[in-house]
């Protein structure tokens, strides 16, 4: 048996034993880890479409680079 099989009956086993209103939080927070791992990898694969521009820009802020990231794909679709 793999790890990851191990981890999930182990999980499973953690479940039955918890109230419905236990198990929805859980099932609402698995959903809230799922979305966070999908917009970081849309992060990740927007920031290295950006850096295969050849064009440099600077910022001097998290929020200037994200700004320019988005202008960079607008223009793209155009």
């Amino acid at each position: 048996m793999d790890t990851e099989t191990d981890e999930i009956e182990y999980i499973k086993g953690i479940l039955s034993r918890l109230p419905v209103s236990a198990v929805h939080e859980v099932r609402d927070f698995a959903a809230y880890l799922a979305d966070r791992e999908r917009r970081h990898k849309a992060l990740v694969k927007r920031v290295l479409k950006a850096e295969q521009v050849s064009e440099s820009i600077e910022c001097s802020s998290a929020e200037e680079f994200i700004k320019a990231i988005e202008e960079a794909e607008d223009s793209n679709d155009d």
